[in-house]
């Protein structure tokens, strides 16, 4: 649980600074779709919080 409130709050920072720097591109796009399903916590969100347990796991064992 931890890891999703720290995306939630990095997700929300990138973004803020993306909308003020009004860079609104597809990198943007990105970061607020993530934001978005994160902090929803929609349907999505189960698969997408596995695939980011499992991308972390995978860097930690680097």
């Amino acid at each position: 649980m931890a890891i999703t409130v720290s995306l939630v709050a990095l997700f929300g920072l990138v973004l803020f600074f993306l909308l003020r720097a009004g860079n609104l591109g597809y990198g943007s796009a990105f970061t607020a779709t993530g934001f978005g399903f994160f902090l929803a916590s929609t349907g999505a969100a189960t698969p997408i919080n596995q695939l980011t347990n499992s991308v972390i796991d995978a860097l930690s064992n680097l």
